[in-house]
């Protein structure tokens, strides 16, 4: 059974999976940012103004990131026990659902305090989802791959569905925001989340099509054949393998935080702080995602020919040097020094984040794997990712015309990145979280 998984079509039908899955989960996660920075302070809560608003909205994007862990808990306990594909339709269509849910919701003017109280729950079930989908998809891709040294390059295929997600919204938004305020204001913002519900009946139809992960059916084969019962997943992670997942945690710093810093920060900081239009900046994310997707796949084959770790301490390390750049061009104000300036951080961190998934997966052995790449991933979203926005725009805010604190927060983020993975290195895998 678990040959005929690795064989024929399987391995391509698994990264197209990924890739759809996760581009799917990433659109809907990414056009909620985008709503957050340009239209939730305004709607959902219209009597907190300007910095406050957009405070309050960044708060609502942050509640997301705090629940993705309990996901991962949830979903990778499914995902290391009952298996990979199950975990990832119902992930799949949790996501898709909510997000329909809230393009259909009611605003502030129409029911008062409900409106931002049903925003923060559905924000919650989304967070949950993203929680359990990512470490999936990355598995379900690396662990069909044919080939032991080709895992990163087929677990990139899950990474290359945020650039793409991010491309996806930021052309709906595109569409959406030559509209005249009045209408994008009451209308207009709804129609990115409503397409959701198109690209969720794609996703689940290709989802489906995939076999189990090989090693997860050949680790349940082994568990059958051990008189002691397994251990639940998590309890394994967290008392056997508590440094391996703090350094997990931290390796996923600078794939997660800076992304939301260059993706859903900026967008706050050009149009609040620098003066811009927002269809400048969207413009300039857009040419920027669009490299990011093609850098993503290069970054894997490179990383694949030169080794991970040298690959991985290389981009950490510049990247900590490129914040100082971006900033410079892009208080510039035009379109071009903006995409450029952008585009030197994110082809550092962008080249980082696709080789990520597969080398902190390797650490984890199979019976833990699922939960422990999740719980790693997902913490670092909660504590890193979702507090990056804020800490922007509170940094914004206070140093008004100055950008050396904001560049040195992505900087510190950066350095974080590269002390992790070098001690994840020193660490080397080790499989001694298996249940005896």
């Amino acid at each position: 059974m678990t040959g005929h998984n690795t064989t024929g079509h399987q391995p391509v039908r698994a990264s197209t999976a990924a890739f759809v899955g996760t581009m799917i989960e990433w659109y809907d996660f990414y056009i909620y940012a985008t709503a957050a920075a340009l239209v939730f302070g305004k709607i959902f809560f219209p009597s907190a103004t300007g910095f406050y608003g957009t405070l309050a909205a960044f708060g609502t994007f942050a509640v997301g990131f705090f629940a993705r862990p309990l996901g991962g808990a949830i979903f990778g306990h499914i995902g290391d026990k009952i298996g990979r594909k199950k975990s990832l339709v119902i992930t799949l269509l949790m996501m898709g659902v909510v997000t329909v849910l809230i393009g259909l919701l009611p605003t502030y003017a129409s029911i008062g305090f409900w409106a931002p109280v049903l925003l923060v729950v559905l924000r919650i079930v989304q967070g949950i989802a993203v929680g359990g989908e990512w470490g999936g998809a990355v598995l379900m891709a690396s662990e069909h791959s044919p080939d032991q040294n080709k895992r990163t390059f087929f677990a990139s295929f899950a990474q290359l569905g945020s650039p793409a997600g991010l491309i996806l919204s930021m052309l709906m938004f595109k569409l959406v925001t030559g509209l005249d305020d009045e209408a994008f204001l009451s209308w207009g913002w709804r129609v990115p989340f409503l397409f959701s519900a198109v690209l969720l009946i794609i996703g689940f139809v290709i989802r489906l099509s995939v076999n189990e992960s090989p090693d997860f059916l050949k680790e349940k084969e082994a568990q059958t054949k051990r008189a002691k019962p397994a251990q639940v997943p998590l309890w394994q992670v967290l008392t056997g393998a508590p440094k391996l997942l703090m350094l997990a945690v931290g390796a996923n710093v600078l794939g997660i935080a800076g992304f939301y810093f260059t993706n859903t920060f900026m967008i706050a900081y050009t149009t609040q702080y620098v003066g811009l239009d927002r269809g400048v900046i969207l413009n300039c994310l857009l040419v920027v995602s669009i490299m990011q997707f093609f850098i993503t796949p290069l970054s894997a084959y490179i990383a694949s020919r030169i080794g991970n770790l040298r690959f991985l301490g290389f981009t950490a390390f510049v990247s900590m040097f490129t914040p100082y750049a971006m900033f410079n061009l892009v208080d510039r104000g035009s379109l071009p020094s903006i995409t450029v300036g952008v585009g030197i951080a994110v082809l550092f961190m962008g080249a980082y984040y696709a080789v990520i998934a597969g080398y902190v997966s390797d650490r984890f052995p199979t019976a833990i794997r699922y939960t422990g790449i999740s719980m790693a991933y997902q913490l670092s979203g909660a504590i890193f990712g979702g507090l990056t926005p804020l800490l922007g725009t509170i940094l914004a805010e206070n140093f008004k015309g100055q950008w050396w604190p904001l560049a040195l927060l992505f900087s510190v983020i950066s350095l974080l990145s590269l002390v992790s993975v070098l001690m994840l290195g020193a660490q080397g895998a080790k499989d001694n979280t298996q249940p005896a």
